[in-house]
C-alpha cells in the first residue's frame, strides 16, 4: 500500500526524536542511485522542520563489475566512501548521518563512528519503514535479549528439521538493534529488531538444517527442499541437498574466498511487527529483506565477516539466513522454543 508523504515525514520524526536529534545538530543524508525518492524528501523536511542543520552527499554506485546482484548486501567489498577523505570529513563532522545507500561492513563506517558521529541505516520501501516504525519498547526488549547474550558463555541451537548446532561467547559484543540510534557513536537499522552476537573464531560446531520455507538472503528466496549444512572449526565444510543446496554452494563458491564459509553473526527475531511470509509479496529488488531478518521467534545467521564486531575477518560474501521453528538456548536456558520468543511478550 502507497505511503502518503504526510505518514513518511511523521514516521522520520518519530525515529529523529527517539534518536534524540537537536535543534542545530548537523545532519548528512548519504544517498546513491537506489535511494528511494520519497524516503529521501521526507528525511529532508523531517530534519529541516526539527532544526537541524541538513547536507545531502550523494555519492556514485560502485562494485557493478563484481556483484552477482543488485542487492546492496550481495557483494561488500569497497564502498563510495573508500579512498574518499572528503566525503569521509564530512560525515565525521556530522552529528547524525542518515545512510539512505547502505555502508554496512566497511572500514569507513567504522571510522565514522568512532568519531562519534551516529549512522541510521534506512533503505527498505516506505511502507515497510512505517509498518515497522521503532519505539521506545522495541528498544527495551531488544536490549534484555542482549543482556543475556551478553552473560552467556555458549548459544546452543536445535529443530526438528535436524539443526543441532554449539556456538561459544564471549570474545565478542553483543549487539541490540532496535531502529533508532540515541547514543553518540551508535549504528543502528530502521527497520530492525533483533539481538544478535558472533560466536568465538572457531568455535561453531554441529550441523544447519535449513527447512522447507526458510529464507536464503540476499537471494530472496523461500527454499523448496532441505539443505544441510556441516560445520566444523567455525566453517561450513559440507553443504549438501538438492538444486537449492547448489543454488547456495554455487553463490558461495563465487567469491573465491574461504573466509565466505565462516560463521558470522547469531541471534534471534524480536519484532512483531514484522513477517515471515513478507517476502513473498515483493518484487526482488524492492526490498533488502527486514521482514525476514527480525521477525519474531526467528534463529537468524550469518555466514561472512566479523570485522563489524571489532573481528579481523573480512569477505565481500554474506549470507543472512533467518530459519523456522528452532529452540535457542543460552547456557542450557530456553530463549526461543520451537520458534516462539520465551520473554513474556
Amino acid at each position: 500500500m502507497p505511503v502518503s508523504d504526510f505518514e513518511m515525514i511523521s514516521a522520520w520524526q518519530q525515529v529523529l526524536k527517539l534518536s534524540n536529534l537537536e535543534p542545530g545538530q548537523s545532519v548528512t543524508i548519504l544517498t546513491s542511485a537506489n535511494t528511494h525518492p520519497q524516503t529521501l524528501s521526507a528525511a529532508l523536511v523531517a530534519t529541516q522542520s526539527m532544526g537541524a542543520v541538513v547536507n545531502r552527499l550523494d555519492l556514485p554506485p560502485v562494485n557493478a563489475d563484481k556483484a552477482l546482484s543488485r542487492d546492496a548486501l550481495a557483494y561488500l567489498g569497497t564502498t563510495p566512501l573508500t579512498g574518499n577523505r572528503a566525503a569521509i570529513a564530512a560525515l565525521k563532522e556530522s552529528d547524525l548521518v542518515l545512510d539512505l545507500m547502505t555502508l554496512l561492513f566497511s572500514p569507513e563506517q567504522h571510522d565514522i563512528l568512532k568519531s562519534g558521529t551516529k549512522i541510521l541505516l534506512a533503505v527498505e520501501p516506505p511502507e515497510v519503514l512505517v509498518r515497522l516504525l521503532p519505539n521506545a519498547a522495541d528498544r527495551e526488549r531488544v536490549r534484555a535479549a542482549s543482556a543475556r547474550i551478553r552473560q552467556a558463555r555458549e548459544m546452543h541451537t536445535v529443530s526438528d528439521a535436524g539443526t543441532d548446532i554449539r556456538f561459544a561467547l564471549g570474545d565478542f559484543p553483543a549487539i541490540s538493534e532496535y531502529g533508532y540510534v540515541d547514543e553518540p557513536g551508535r549504528w543502528d537499522h530502521w527497520p530492525s529488531g533483533f539481538a544478535l552476537t558472533w560466536p568465538n573464531e572457531g568455535s561453531a560446531e554441529g550441523r544447519i538444517v535449513i527447512d522447507r520455507g526458510d529464507i536464503l538472503l540476499p537471494q530472496k528466496s523461500y527454499v523448496s527442499e532441505p539443505i544441510s549444512i556441516t560445520i566444523e572449526n567455525g566453517y561450513a565444510t559440507r553443504i549438501e541437498g538438492g538444486v537449492d543446496a547448489e543454488l547456495l554452494s554455487a553463490y558461495m563458491a563465487s567469491f573465491n574466498d574461504p573466509e565466505a564459509y565462516a560463521f558470522s553473526h547469531i541471534g534471534w527475531g524480536l519484532q512483531p511487527r514484522a513477517h515471515w511470509s513478507t517476502l513473498g509479496l515483493y518484487d526482488r529488488e524492492a526490498t533488502i529483506g527486514m521482514d525476514a531478518r527480525a521477525y519474531e521467534g526467528n534463529f537468524l545467521f550469518s555466514f561472512g565477516p566479523n570485522n563489524e564486531a571489532g573481528g579481523s575477518r573480512t569477505t565481500a560474501c554474506h549470507i543472512d539466513i533467518p530459519l523456522r521453528g528452532c529452540t535457542v538456548r543460552l547456557d542450557g536456558v530456553d530463549m526461543v522454543r520451537n520458534g516462539k520468543v520465551l520473554d513474556g511478550h
